[in-house]
């Protein structure tokens, strides 16, 4: 695959899932512990990211919001969910059915579900120097953050009537609060009277600027009529900008919020919007949910999205396993490498003496063509049936006698156990399982006496990505990586670990060329190691 064939290439899933913050995360989650096909679209622009700590999320109490969405993404993977950094831009709908996304940077997924959880942006009053103290000094919900500042000078800050409505949690919270009517609401309001008869300080003047000390902490505000007001934190309640642009094109409805703050996406109970089998979870419906309520919402329509796929499933006949439908889509069209064998099993398997031998992922059959040429009895295995077309066509093409096998890596005992001189995987998509059962499969089908060579790409060198130039094209923490494989033999008395090291990639190799370095594995199993 050369350079410019990475940048147009298309993804297929069940799910696609636009926005990695709790509510999305958590409906992926759910769908991969439903043997979905699941690609995240993380714009990382979590609402909570300028906080230092989140709260009120029994279990994650105080953590930071990278460090949770850091454990989140990790728990997501476990199911071969794949996050990709990237932006969404367009959400049409696919002309084979289902929906196309469109990506910054050429690239699309195509997804017969879509989960909207792309949240919302808190629009600050404009007061000048209010901006930098937000997510710290500057807090807006009394539940999230108000602990943090209790028995302090507490400054409420009101734009809007919804604001009143916190009012006496942070009077309860403050060791003394003061109210400041900025705009919107007079002094002689119902419950402004109450506050001031409860002994809340009132001012009806409008806010100028944010007054800091030589070391920048926040110190008060200064007023329109230069009045200073001292505080150690500043509370209001902004409006918000639901992120539903790349639905624009589908027509997504939106309806103003009953709180007047801003519009939200309209659903049902379950989840589904006005668009059928696109769904909205977390703060784009509800922009009070904390981040608790976002995942537990990204959970429950998740398992909409999941009985509503199993019912069409069910009409269809049809049963398509892990990472199927991706490649099929990907192998249905024109030839993707080059036919070569993969150099690292020229190399390495040219000592060896030849037997049976297990290509697992063999795509388009280069290297078991290659291993079939110097006399191994080969079986070619892949998840999709096109790629065992083209199998069968390149050995038909070579008079070749090679066994070919479609099969999921993931699936039960898909592979004879104890049976083959050589296991080759190579540049393996094989998302992961929290039991490693394609692991164990892979390992459990070399022979007693026999050779494992698994090779992937080098992928220290990986800059991070900027989302508004280029989207992440595959998520290589979602799937079996050669670490595993070195983890697992280092840990069991079967195995002699021969070769764990990265080399550059021998030209000719049949892979993408935007990898230039290989990591290589080569094991030899004990003859004492009887398959288990």
């Amino acid at each position: 695959m050369n350079e410019n064939q990475r940048h147009t290439i298309e993804r297929h899933c069940d799910v696609a899932i636009i926005g990695g913050s709790a509510a999305g995360l958590a409906a992926a989650l759910q769908l991969g512990r439903q043997c979905r096909s699941v690609i995240v679209i993380d714009a990382e622009e979590s609402r909570n990211s300028p906080a230092t700590h989140m709260h009120s999320y029994l279990g994650h109490e105080g953590v930071r919001p990278g460090d949770f969405a850091a454990i989140a993404r990790a728990d997501v993977r476990r199911y071969g969910v794949e996050v990709l950094a990237g932006r969404a831009l367009t959400v049409t709908h696919a002309d084979s059915g289902g929906f196309r996304i469109e990506l910054v940077g050429g690239n699309a997924v195509v997804a017969r579900r879509v989960l909207a959880a792309t949240g919302l942006v808190d629009v600050l009053p404009e007061i000048d120097g209010l901006a930098e103290h937000w997510g710290s000094a500057v807090i807006h919900c009394p539940f999230c953050h108000g602990y943090e500042v209790r028995d302090r000078r507490i400054v409420q800050i009101i734009t809007h009537p919804i604001g009143l409505h916190s009012a006496g949690l942070f009077r309860q919270l403050a060791g003394h609060l003061t109210i400041v009517l900025h705009g919107e609401v007079s002094a002689n309001d119902v419950e402004v009277r109450a506050l001031r008869d409860a002994g809340v300080s009132i001012l009806d003047q409008p806010v100028s600027s944010v007054r800091t000390d030589d070391a920048g902490r926040l110190t008060g505000i200064e007023l329109d009529d230069d009045r200073h007001v001292e505080a150690d934190a500043l509370a209001i309640a902004t409006h918000f900008e639901v992120r539903v642009q790349p639905f624009e094109q589908l027509g997504l409805a939106t309806a103003p919020h009953p709180s007047g703050l801003s519009d939200v996406v309209v659903t049902d109970a379950a989840g589904a919007t006005s668009i059928p089998g696109v769904y909205a979870a977390g703060n784009v419906t509800d922009p009070f949910q904390q981040v608790l309520q976002a995942a537990a919402g990204g959970s429950s329509v998740a398992g909409t999205i999941s009985r509503d796929l199993a019912h069409e499933d069910i009409e269809a006949a049809t049963r398509s396993a892990s990472n199927q439908r991706d490649w099929e889509q990907r192998y249905r069209g024109d030839q993707i490498w080059s036919g070569n064998p993969n150099g690292t099993l020229v190399n390495e398997a040219n000592s060896l003496t030849p037997g049976r031998a297990l290509d697992v992922g063999a795509g388009e059959g280069g290297d078991a063509v290659w291993l079939a040429e110097r006399g191994w009895s080969v079986t070619a295995t892949d998840i999709s049936h096109h790629a065992i077309d083209r199998i069968v066509a390149q050995a038909s093409e070579r008079a070749l006698d090679i066994e070919v096998l479609q099969a999921d890596a993931n699936a039960l005992g898909p592979f004879e156990a104890g049976t083959f001189e050589l296991v080759a995987a190579h540049y393996l998509s094989i998302p992961r399982t929290p039991d490693d059962r394609a692991l164990h499969n892979i390992l459990r089908a070399v022979a007693p006496g026999g050779t494992l060579l698994v090779v992937g790409h080098d992928l220290t060198p990986r800059s991070s990505i900027d989302t508004h130039e280029r989207s992440q094209l595959f998520d290589p923490n979602a799937y079996v990586g050669v670490d595993d494989f070195v983890d697992a033999i280092t840990d069991s008395t079967d195995w002699d670990l021969v070769v764990h090291e990265t080399r550059p990639r021998p030209e000719g190799s049949a892979t993408a060329a935007h990898h230039a370095n290989d990591v290589v594995l080569r094991a030899h199993r004990r003859t004492s190691g009887a398959p288990r």
